[in-house]
C-alpha cells in the first residue's frame, strides 16, 4: 500500500541503485563494524558488592509494557510481530518475566534477544558515500519491551545532580525547554552593552556507533547505578550479532562489543549517561544538550572570545578521552550580533578545519536564524502544510478513502 502511494505522490522515493547493489550490504556492516577495529578496550563485568541489588520485575509490569506494545512496529530479527505480543500478553507475561529476571540475575542477555538487523535509510536524497546511511537497528520487540523495563528502574536511579542543561529523558522537559533556554541565555545577554552570542552546532560522527561499552559502564557506577544491572547493560552491549538489510538482500553476520545500536530504546539514554560530565568551565558558557544533539552557546562580551574558544577546545578534548568524533563538515556556527558596528569574526579552528559560519540552521527541529525571528520557521511550516495538502489532493483524486488519507498526513 505504502509503495502504491508513494508512486501516487512521489513522496520520498527511495534510491533504485540502493536494492540493485549486491555488495552494498556487506560493505555498509564493514563500515559500521570499522569502530570494532579501533577499540581495543576490553570489557569486564565487575563482581557486585554484598550490598549490591538486583532488579526484579514483576509479571504486572512486563504484562502492562506488553499490552502498550505498537502492533504497526517492524518485528526484529525474531520475525515476531508486535501485534502477537500484545494481543498474547496475558499468556505470555509470565514466561517473559521469568526470562528477564533470570537475565538481570545471572547479567547475561541471550544472543537471540541482542541480535540486530541494520535497515540503512539515506540520510539525503543523492547519496554519495556509505556514511550517508543512517543505521537503524531493528531488534526483537520482546527485547525493546525489556529495554523499556530496565529504563524505567534506570531512570529511577540517577541523582538529581545530572546535567542540569541536559533535555533528553528527564521528567518534564523536551525539545521546546532546550529551544526556549538556548533562546532566553541568547536574549538576555543581547540586552547588554556591546555584547553578542556565538553558537556552535556540533555534529557527532556515528555518534552511538563509537560508545565503548566499558568507559560507559564506569559512568554508571560513578551515577550510582547497581553493579548487577551495569553488568547486565555490558552484557546487552558487547557480543552482538549484526547483518544489514536491504531490501532482499542481507549481509553476512558480525559481532560487536562497540557502541550502542541507533534503534534501541536504551541507546539514547545511555548515551545522555555517557556525556553527563560534559559541562562548561566558564560561566559566560553554556552547553545545550539533547541525548546527541549539542549546542554550545558562548556568551561575548567587548569582543572578548577567549573563554568561549577556550572552552571549544576543551569541548575536542572531552570528545577525543570519550571515544567521541566531531564532524567538523556537518558542525556549524552561528553568531547573533545586533550591534551596529559589528567586528569582523575570526574562524573558529577544530582539528585543523575552520567551522562554517551559517545564517540560519535547523535546530532541534526549528529553523533558527541569527536575527532570532521566527520568520524561516513559519515559512517551513507554511511549505509543509502545502506540500501536504497537495499530496492528499492526489490521493484523494485517485479515490483513497478519508481513513488511508488520515494516515497518511499522521504519519508523514
Amino acid at each position: 500500500m505504502w509503495q502504491g502511494i508513494q508512486a501516487i505522490t512521489n513522496y520520498k522515493t527511495t534510491s533504485p541503485a540502493c536494492d540493485r547493489d549486491a555488495s552494498l550490504p556487506d560493505a555498509l556492516n564493514d563500515f559500521y563494524a570499522w569502530f570494532e577495529v579501533q577499540n581495543n578496550v576490553v570489557a569486564r563485568k565487575t563482581i557486585p558488592p554484598p550490598t549490591d541489588q538486583v532488579l526484579c520485575l514483576t509479571t504486572a509490569e512486563v504484562r502492562k509494557t506488553l499490552c502498550r506494545v505498537n502492533p504497526r512496529k517492524s518485528a526484529g530479527p525474531d520475525n515476531i510481530p508486535g501485534r502477537v505480543l500484545r494481543e498474547c500478553a496475558e499468556q505470555l507475561a509470565d514466561v517473559f518475566t521469568d526470562i528477564f529476571n533470570i537475565s538481570l540475575s545471572s547479567n547475561i542477555v541471550p544472543t537471540c534477544l541482542k541480535t540486530t538487523t541494520i535497515v540503512p535509510v539515506p540520510k539525503k536524497s543523492t547519496v554519495s558515500c556509505l556514511n550517508d546511511y543512517r543505521p537503524v537497528a531493528l531488534t526483537p520487540i520482546v527485547m525493546k519491551c525489556f529495554e523499556r523495563l530496565v529504563m524505567r528502574h534506570i531512570k529511577t536511579q540517577l541523582p538529581p545532580s545530572l546535567d542540569p542543561m541536559q533535555f533528553a529523558y528527564r521528567p518534564n522537559r523536551s525539545t521546546d525547554d532546550a529551544i526556549s533556554t538556548t533562546l532566553h541565555l541568547a536574549l538576555t545577554h543581547l540586552d547588554n552593552k556591546d555584547s553578542y552570542v556565538r553558537m556552535l552546532f556540533i555534529d557527532f560522527s556515528s555518534a552511538f556507533n563509537t560508545i565503548i561499552p566499558q568507559h560507559l559502564i564506569e559512568k554508571l557506577n560513578l551515577l550510582g547505578l547497581y553493579t548487577s544491572l551495569c553488568n547486565c547493560i555490558l552484557d546487552f552491549l558487547t557480543g552482538r550479532p549484526q547483518a544489514v538489510r536491504i531490501g532482499n538482500s542481507i549481509s553476512s553476520t558480525t559481532t560487536l562489543s562497540t557502541g550502542a545500536p541507533q534503534g534501541c530504546v536504551l541507546s539514547p539514554l545511555l548515551f545522555t549517561l555517557l556525556t553527563h560530565d560534559c559541562a562548561p568551565t566558564h560561566s559566560c558558557n553554556h552547553i545545550i544538550k539533547f541525548a546527541d544533539d549539542t549546542t554550545v552557546v558562548g556568551l561575548i562580551s567587548k569582543n572578548d572570545e577567549s573563554a568561549y574558544r577556550e572552552e571549544v577546545q576543551r569541548l575536542t578534548v572531552w570528545c577525543g578521552a570519550n571515544n567521541l568524533s566531531l564532524n567538523v563538515d556537518k558542525t556549524k556556527k552561528m553568531v547573533v550580533d545586533f550591534r551596529r558596528a559589528q567586528s569582523d569574526q575570526s574562524p573558529l579552528i577544530i582539528d585543523g578545519s575552520s567551522v562554517e559560519i551559517v545564517k540560519s540552521t535547523k535546530f532541534l527541529g526549528v529553523h533558527l536564524a541569527d536575527n532570532l525571528t521566527w520568520s524561516l520557521h513559519t515559512s517551513s511550516i507554511t511549505k509543509k502544510a502545502q506540500q501536504r495538502q497537495y499530496f492528499l489532493r492526489r490521493l484523494r483524486k485517485a479515490h483513497h478513502p478519508p481513513p488511508i488519507l488520515s494516515m497518511f498526513y499522521r504519519d508523514h
